[in-house]
């Protein structure tokens, strides 16, 4: 049986970042979704994956150049 959510490590395994990263990400807002049941913080997987769908860019500009025709 899949678990139906992810612990912070879960997720930072996932994403092959830091656990501290994922929290920073959290804390600054923009990173992915999250729920909080109780104290913990626990993240859904579908959620994740359409996060990081979403996050996709095809450059490392912070704005996309304009193209002229």
């Amino acid at each position: 049986m899949q678990p139906t959510a992810w612990t912070e490590q879960d997720c930072a395994d996932f994403l092959q970042v830091s656990r501290d990263y994922l929290r920073k990400l959290r804390q600054r807002g923009g990173g992915p979704p999250f729920v909080k049941i109780g104290r913990s913080v626990r993240y859904i997987p579908a959620h994740v994956s359409r996060w990081l769908e979403q996050t996709a860019t095809t450059t490392t500009h912070s704005e996309a150049p304009v193209i002229i025709s």
